[in-house]
Parts: C-alpha cells; structure tokens; sequence
C-alpha cells in the first residue's frame, strides 16, 4: 500500500479511534484500537484511489511522513 500521513486520535463522541488521511479527502477509518483504526484506514486509502483511477480523478503523491498518534 502507498504511504500517506495518517493521523490517529480519539473520539470520544465516536467512541473509537479514527484514523484520517488529510491527503485523500474524505478517506477516514475508525477502530476499537489504533492498529485496527490503521488497518481499515490501509483499506480505505486502497478504495479512494481505486475509486478516483475509475473516475480519472487525481491521485495525489503521498507526503511519505511518518504517522502520527495523538
């Protein structure tokens, strides 16, 4: 999967972890924890992009930063 900046926090109106990727607008996941927040974000990222190759939308380059938990 490429790599773009995921940020992870909690939300406690969600009651779970959310992860977001800034880069792809509207690509969020959430999860019980922050690795399974991250894993369905992965899933997330692969259907954005899947989504915006079947509607010739662009596809951003990814930043390549590290994540971030906070």
């Amino acid at each position: 999967m490429t790599r773009y900046e995921t940020i992870i926090y909690w939300s406690d109106e969600d009651g779970s972890f959310i992860a977001d990727v800034p880069q792809l607008p509207g690509c969020m996941a959430h999860g019980a924890s922050p690795d399974e927040a991250l894993a369905n974000a992965q899933d997330a990222m692969q259907l954005w992009i899947d989504t915006a190759r079947e509607f010739d939308d662009p596809i951003p380059e990814p930043l390549g930063r590290r994540l971030a938990y906070a």
